[in-house]
């Protein structure tokens, strides 16, 4: 055997076993790639997305698509290599997009609660928009392990005072809540499957603040309206959809044919007033939209820059604030005039 075939061989060996090793190791990273996308205004995974209770709603044309980022965990060493390799993907650091300290069902959890919170905001928001009037009231999202109120209340809890002073928001708790020193008791009145109670709790210090007095729920508002909207979206999760579903309401309660035939996605977290703030995952969003036909892409306004960056060729990008300013600018895209751009 020649010296430059054993040297040939040695290569070769190094070289498969290196890519057995890629091919197995797992690395610290995630690969973040083009998810899916749905229609609000129509069916996802074979349901409706938006149907309606106390209102009907119009069928509309052309398509307002919420769109998702695919989360690809526990990568290889070979699969990173391949993700920084693609233009369309990125990898990140797995504690950039997980929390170290949580499980991946704590991570599932969080993100099912920031979408149930998305849909209650989209919907309070897109409702006041279009005139109705709504009564908001707090509950019990989830109670931390340990903490003073656990035992004494319980998730889906509906708070109604607290030292026999009316509640109607999370922050108006949080507000009476704190008011007390740490240590002290606060009584609490609420609505458990229609019945009515009340329980003393002895708060305990913040994480952050030991001046600061808690009892360890996570509350949040929600309101009640006379029209009822079921958002039905199986595997998906977090914040950002909710600009879309918002639209979504609107378009299909509102007298105006928003999309107008046109194919437009988007992006966004709302608030229930109706701001709208930056996303993650905005490059992977667009390519997304893009395969699915989608030629307008609404943008948080935070968002532009890096939108701009990374925006692939036959979509046109339209800056958002807020639920009016996107209401207006798909209003101008029908009339054929130029809307806010990033």
């Amino acid at each position: 055997m020649t010296r430059r075939t054993l040297t040939l061989l040695l290569a070769s060996v190094l070289a498969l076993g290196l890519g057995a090793a890629g091919a197995f190791t797992k690395v610290p990273y995630v690969a973040l790639k083009p998810g899916p996308t749905c229609n609000t205004l129509g069916t996802c995974y074979g349901e409706q997305v938006l149907s309606f209770t106390g209102a009907e709603g119009h069928a509309r044309s052309g398509a307002l698509r919420l769109t998702t980022v695919s989360v690809e965990d526990h990568l290889t060493l070979l699969e990173a290599l391949a993700g920084w390799l693609s233009p369309g993907d990125a990898v990140l650091p797995r504690e950039v997009v997980f929390a170290p300290d949580q499980t991946d069902k704590q991570n599932q959890q969080q993100n099912a609660e920031e979408m149930n919170q998305s849909q209650d905001s989209a919907t309070t928001a897109a409702l006041t928009y279009l005139g109705y009037k709504g009564q908001p009231h707090v509950l019990v999202q989830a109670i931390s392990k340990d903490a003073p109120a656990e035992g004494k209340l319980k998730a889906a809890d509906r708070i109604v005072s607290v030292d026999g002073k009316p509640v109607l928001t999370d922050d108006q708790l949080r507000a009476l809540v704190s008011a007390r020193r740490p240590g002290q008791p606060v009584t609490i009145g609420y609505v458990r499957a229609g019945v009515p109670g009340t329980v003393t709790i002895t708060t305990e210090p913040a994480p952050d603040s030991t001046k600061r007095a808690i009892i360890g729920i996570t509350p949040i508002t929600q309101t009640d309206f006379p029209v009822k909207v079921d958002i039905r979206l199986r595997d998906v999760g977090g914040p950002s959809a909710g600009l879309m579903f918002a639209l979504g309401i609107v378009d299909k309660l509102g007298k105006v044919d928003l999309a107008g035939g046109l194919n437009v996605a988007g992006t966004g977290e709302i608030s229930d007033d109706g701001k709208v703030s930056a996303i993650g995952g905005i490059a992977q969003k667009m390519r997304g939209a893009r395969a699915q036909g989608a030629t307008i892409f609404l943008a948080p306004s935070d968002n532009c820059a890096e939108a701009k960056k990374t925006k692939p060729s036959g979509i046109t990008l339209v800056r958002v604030t807020t639920l009016t300013s996107a209401v207006d600018a798909l209003a101008a895209l029908r009339h054929h005039s130029a809307p806010p751009s990033c």
